[in-house]
């Protein structure tokens, strides 16, 4: 049987101020938890994260207006998999679905329901985490084996490694995708100095050249 209910911590309308999609106007459903614990994280899961059943949050998108697409982010929505199986194919919005790009086998339950998705490559560097290259390998083969819009952001900071940057760039060069630089924010500032930025940036360019530098528009303009 389905799960009919999940956890979201928030549903709010802004810009998407991250990637190459920044600026248009979304929906967002920001599900609470996530299977990864990343040092620079700035969800907090505890405060207002209530369930909501599928007829609730069909209402809610379906009657949403002047929206580009409904983001699904989080936390990881694709621990709701089964929630989102049951959701999708009753929604009239485009879905940019917002994940860590770690969870393959939940991904293959649902992509075929998604329009767009924004990938985050966690590095171990800035994220604490372990080294989830070989999933993140993985995610991004079903996406575009299924013919989805597909591109990977990157989160760095000072601690960037040269085996990282080789590792995601021969991810993106398997199938020629944009690759989002975007250095690490604490407090809404910068947490590297743009001398670093741009070494990284060329460093990366002078390898491949579909990289993008674009930082977390949002936080400076001061929006949710």
């Amino acid at each position: 049987m389905m799960k009919n209910k999940a956890y979201i911590n928030e549903i709010f309308e802004s810009i998407q101020g991250e990637g190459p999609y920044i600026g248009v106007n979304q929906l967002f459903v920001r599900f609470s938890s996530c299977n990864l614990k990343c040092k620079y994280c700035d969800t907090d899961f505890k405060t207002n994260s209530r369930e909501y059943s599928v007829s609730e949050l069909q209402d809610i998108i379906n009657t949403s207006k002047n929206i580009h697409s409904v983001s699904l982010t989080g936390g990881e929505p694709l621990l709701n998999v089964d929630f989102l199986k049951e959701l999708l194919p009753k929604v009239n919005k485009r879905i940019y679905l917002e994940t860590n790009g770690t969870l393959y086998e939940n991904l293959s339950e649902i992509v075929d329901l998604v329009d767009i998705v924004s990938t985050d490559i966690k590095l171990p560097s800035a994220t604490g985490n372990k080294n989830t290259f070989k999933e993140h390998q993985k995610f991004i083969d079903i996406a575009v084996n299924h013919k989805k819009e597909i591109f990977l952001k990157v989160v760095f900071d000072e601690n960037i490694t040269r085996y990282e940057i080789n590792q995601f760039i021969n991810i993106a060069k398997k199938y020629n995708l944009v690759i989002v630089l975007q250095p690490k924010t604490d407090k809404n500032k910068l947490s590297v100095n743009s001398e670093f930025i741009n070494k990284i940036y060329y460093k990366l360019i002078s390898q491949y050249e579909n990289v993008r530098l674009i930082p977390q528009v949002h936080k400076f303009l001061n929006v949710k």
